[in-house]
């Protein structure tokens, strides 16, 4: 058997952090939103936001990680900028926000007048601004160590934020991954990080299984409407800590048109 590319396995690890991301999000079920995608890359992330119903923009410093997105004719909206200088948009402008490894870099100081503390404050009060009041940022990152994680929320929580970091698979060095969960309104609880022991997983208001957000490409074939259709969605609805009946034979079972 043919093992896949790096590319490929890239693509697949960055399309279940975005929807990882967009999971925690936590959106109205059902309304497309308009999101804002930062250090979008070649828009991979974007086509996952794209193929869940939502519109967005991406930012991004490098010109020609935004010609590979123009040439896979990714659909959002493209903008070419540094997020340490801020985010040149009108206040309230998203419903929410996303970055897939990209915050990180705000910690290094690539010339002498870089200050990363400044960066940081300057990126997380532009961001603060651009969402709407109560709406979730949602930014996957990599940080080298404790002290890294601690500049970066306490810029967050400077500029206003309230929230904190999500940590799914703490105990796997390989599928670890960090997420910090930004909230632009009244405090709200954070939800609980993904394990391979479900029985760890209980949260009184949330609770997230260990299952990850299927890949589009496989939710492609799903007929709407269908038994699995209903029974993915419902999923996907328990995952975001919502109340969700429970499955039954009779789940998503077309009712006779006279009895």
């Amino acid at each position: 058997v043919a093992l896949p590319s790096t590319s490929s396995r890239m693509i697949d690890v960055q399309t279940k952090m975005a929807g990882r991301a967009l999971e925690l999000l936590n959106l109205p079920e059902g309304q497309p939103c308009y999101l804002l995608d930062i250090g979008c890359g070649s828009g991979l992330s974007g086509d996952y936001l794209s193929d869940e119903g939502h519109y967005w923009v991406g930012i991004d410093i490098s010109p020609a990680m935004l010609d590979a997105a123009l040439d896979r004719d990714t659909e959002g909206d493209l903008l070419l900028g540094d997020m340490g200088q801020g985010i040149p948009f009108k206040p309230g402008s998203f419903d929410g926000c996303i970055s897939i490894s990209a915050v990180q870099w705000l910690c290094n100081a690539n010339k002498k007048s870089d200050i990363p503390a400044k960066r940081l404050y300057h990126f997380f009060s532009s961001l603060y601004s651009v969402l709407a009041r109560g709406a979730r940022a949602v930014l996957q990152l990599y940080p080298e160590n404790s002290e890294q994680l601690e500049l970066i929320t306490t810029q967050a929580t400077k500029a206003g934020f309230t929230g904190g970091v999500v940590v799914d698979y703490p105990n796997s060095a390989k599928a670890k991954k960090f997420y910090l969960c930004l909230f632009s309104g009244p405090s709200t609880f954070l939800p609980k990080g993904l394990s391979e022991n479900q029985e760890e997983e209980e949260a009184t208001e949330s609770m997230f299984t260990n299952k990850r957000v299927p890949h589009r490409l496989a939710r492609r074939g799903l007929v709407r409407k269908s038994r699995e259709w209903v029974l993915e969605k419902k999923e996907r609805r328990r995952r975001q800590g919502k109340e969700v009946r429970p499955d039954t034979q009779y789940t998503g079972r077309k009712r006779k048109p006279r009895f």
